[in-house]
């Protein structure tokens, strides 16, 4: 299959508790759920039965007040290590303090903090859900509602196992809006990929229905380009609230930037792997 370079690895992410803010690192396991690790945690709404995300901003916007990380590196096929969660624990005016995930004292701090009783998940529920708010962006089906998006099997993902976008398509947003701050942190990507050459556009796009080889075994199908949703728009770390993110993909390129992935050959990831594409797709039955 004949491979063509198309860009590099910029930057790895990491989530290790959705909806939270992630670990930026300079390597990645990735296995044949995804990313190893990777929204290995979750939030859980007795009440509703339903994942705790971001995506319904109107219960659950202050997830993105917190961030996580792995005490330990978590390994494929072990259990998940401990997780130790940042944030305004102590109450809105408080310094941010750290938590372990094996401290009841977090489940406590944050049922109070957000307001609702949660337990801390390591384990997808069968049939689990979570709610998504669509506020009112043109192009986009549902308009300012809220509706219920089940997720893929055993896991805590919201369709994909692995999410990547392309610097270029990051520029060619804030050369088309240049008053807004299209920061790679609000698309909370896996993957930041730099294209070679002088190249424009959502160039990424371009990769769909083909592979991606990375780094020295890792393979990976694009199975097509990520609608965009309403967790672009929060605010999150220190950026804040800026709706029009999400109303410019929709007004330049069909509410969509970056593309979704799975995985086709397990392998490592590392910051500065080069990225090859081919146009053929991978062979029906071949990797994981």
């Amino acid at each position: 299959m004949a491979m063509e370079l198309v860009g590099h690895v910029q930057a790895l992410w990491r989530y290790p508790v959705k909806s939270m803010l992630g670990e930026r690192l300079e390597r990645l396991e990735v296995e044949p759920r995804g990313v190893v690790g990777d929204r290995g945690y979750a939030l859980w709404d007795p009440q509703t039965r339903r994942v705790a995300s971001a995506k319904n901003p109107r219960r659950w916007v202050d997830l993105l007040a917190y961030s996580a990380r792995y005490l330990d590196d978590p390994r494929s096929g072990e259990p998940l290590p401990p997780v130790a969660v940042c944030g305004p624990l102590a109450g809105p005016d408080a310094p941010p303090i750290t938590l372990r995930s094996d401290d009841p004292a977090l489940v406590e701090r944050l049922t109070e903090r957000l307001g609702r009783g949660v337990t801390l998940l390591d384990q997808a529920p069968a049939g689990a859900s979570l709610d998504q708010y669509w506020p009112e962006v043109e192009g986009r089906a549902f308009q300012n509602v809220t509706n219920e998006l089940v997720l893929p099997e055993g896991t805590f993902f919201d369709a994909c196992p692995i999410h990547a976008i392309s610097t270029a398509t990051l520029a060619t947003l804030r050369r088309l809006e240049p008053e807004l701050d299209f920061a790679v942190e609000r698309f909370r990507p896996n993957l930041l990929i730099e294209p070679v050459g002088a190249v424009e556009g959502f160039v990424e796009e371009c990769w769909e229905g083909g592979t991606l080889a990375i780094g020295e075994s890792l393979v990976l199908r694009v199975d097509g380009g990520c609608p965009r949703c309403v967790i672009t728009t929060l605010a999150q770390g220190d950026l804040p609230e800026a709706p029009e993110i999400l109303r410019a993909t929709a007004r330049h390129n069909r509410v969509t930037a970056g593309i979704r992935l799975s995985v086709v050959q397990p392998g490592p990831l590392a910051v500065g792997d080069p990225v090859r594409w081919s146009a053929a797709a991978p062979a029906e039955g071949s990797g994981s």
